[in-house]
C-alpha cells in the first residue's frame, strides 16, 4: 500500500512548553483518525517525517513509540509504520458495574473528563423515575489512550450525594465514589441498547462525523435499598466497543415492543428499535432481554415440550400485551 500523504499536517509550535515528540505524536494521531486511514495504511518513513517536521530522528521515534504503545500503529524494524487494526473493547451490559470498573478488571486504563456537573431540570421520564425534580446532571467524556470512546450523561438525586463535586469524578469511577463516600451501592436495574446516529454535538465530542452510527446504552439503576440511584445514557463509538450479554437459561425471556415512534437518532426519547437487558435480583448474573415484563402463563407440567402448549402460551402472552396497548390508546 502506498504511503499516506501528509501534506495537510500542520507545523510544530517550537515556542511552547509541549515537547516536540508529543506534538508530532498528537499530529500523527489526529491525521490518522481524521483521514480514517484503514488498517494496514503505510505512514511516511522516519526520514520523511524528519524532513516534514524539521526534527531529529530521535524525536520521530519517540512519537512513533507512543502511538505504538497506544495500539494505533504497528512498527517493524526496517519498514515504515502502518496503521493498526482498531482495538475492540468489550462491555457486559447486564452487569450493574460501570464501564470504569469493567475496563479496570481487563487492565484497560479509562480516562474520564467531567464536562458538566450541576443541578438541572430533568426530562419528564427521568423525574418520574426518581419521583422528584431535585436532580444533578453529570456529563462525562470517557477516553482510552486519549481517544474518545463514550459520552455519558447521568442523573443523580441531589439529596443523596451532598457535597459531591466534579473534581471528585475526574478519572474516577462514579460507582466507586458513591460507595466510598455515601455508602450507596448499585443494585438491580434495567438497561436498553439502541443504535443511533450521531448528531452534531455527539460527533464533535467523539471525534467522528455527523450521522455516524453509535451504540447507545441507557439504564435506570436502584441502590442496595431499592431506591432510585441513577439514570444514565451512554453513547459509544460503535467501531471500538462490543456489547457482551451473558445468557442464563433460568432468566431468559424475549418480548416484542410495539410502538409508532419515529426512528432513533441521537436522543433516547426518539427511539424506534432497541433491545433491553434487565438486571434482576442478581444483577451480575441475570440476562433478561425484554422491554416490558409480561406474565408468562403457567405451562402444563406434564407436557413441557408440547408444541400446542407452547403455542397457547405465546397466544396468551400476545393477547395480554395487545389488551394492555388497547387500554393505553
Amino acid at each position: 500500500m502506498a504511503p499516506a500523504t501528509h501534506d495537510a499536517l500542520p507545523v510544530l509550535d517550537r515556542s511552547g512548553d509541549t515537547p516536540l515528540h508529543a506534538q508530532v505524536a498528537a499530529l500523527l494521531r489526529g491525521f490518522i483518525r481524521t483521514n480514517k486511514l484503514a488498517a494496514g495504511a503505510v505512514l511516511p518513513s522516519e526520514a520523511a517525517l524528519c524532513v516534514r517536521f524539521g526534527v531529529a530522528r530521535s524525536v520521530v521515534r519517540q512519537a512513533l513509540a507512543a502511538l505504538a504503545t497506544e495500539g494505533l500503529i504497528q512498527r517493524e524494524s526496517g519498514r515504515p509504520a502502518t496503521v493498526a487494526a482498531p482495538q475492540e473493547h468489550r462491555r457486559l451490559v447486564q452487569r450493574s458495574t460501570g464501564l470504569y470498573e469493567q475496563f479496570a478488571q481487563s487492565g484497560v486504563a479509562l480516562q474520564t473528563r467531567v464536562l458538566a456537573f450541576a443541578r438541572a431540570e430533568p426530562p419528564a421520564d427521568v423525574a418520574a423515575f426518581f419521583g422528584t425534580t431535585q436532580l444533578l446532571m453529570l456529563e462525562r467524556l470517557r477516553h482510552v489512550a486519549d481517544a474518545p470512546l463514550a459520552y455519558v450523561r447521568t442523573w443523580l438525586p441531589a439529596d443523596a450525594v451532598p457535597g459531591l463535586r466534579a473534581d471528585d469524578l475526574a478519572d474516577a469511577s462514579l460507582h466507586g465514589v458513591l460507595t466510598r463516600r455515601f455508602g450507596l451501592r448499585p443494585g438491580a436495574g434495567r438497561n436498553q441498547i439502541r443504535a443511533v446516529a450521531a448528531d452534531a454535538k455527539l460527533a464533535k465530542l467523539l471525534h467522528t462525523q455527523t450521522g455516524t452510527p453509535l451504540l447507545m446504552l441507557q439504564g435506570q439503576g436502584m441502590d442496595q435499598h431499592d431506591r432510585p440511584l441513577e439514570w444514565f445514557t451512554t453513547w459509544h463509538r460503535a467501531e471500538q466497543l462490543v456489547f457482551d450479554v451473558d445468557v442464563s437459561m433460568g432468566h431468559e425471556s424475549v418480548h416484542p415492543r410495539l410502538q409508532d415512534a419515529p426512528a432513533e437518532r441521537a436522543e433516547p426519547a426518539e427511539s424506534a428499535h432497541s433491545a433491553s437487558v434487565a438486571n434482576l435480583a442478581d444483577p451480575a448474573e441475570a440476562a433478561d432481554v425484554a422491554f416490558r415484563p409480561v406474565p408468562r402463563p403457567p405451562q402444563d407440567a406434564t407436557s413441557p415440550h408440547d408444541p400446542l402448549a407452547r403455542a397457547q402460551a405465546l397466544v396468551a402472552e400476545l393477547s395480554a400485551e395487545l389488551a394492555r396497548l388497547r387500554g393505553q390508546a
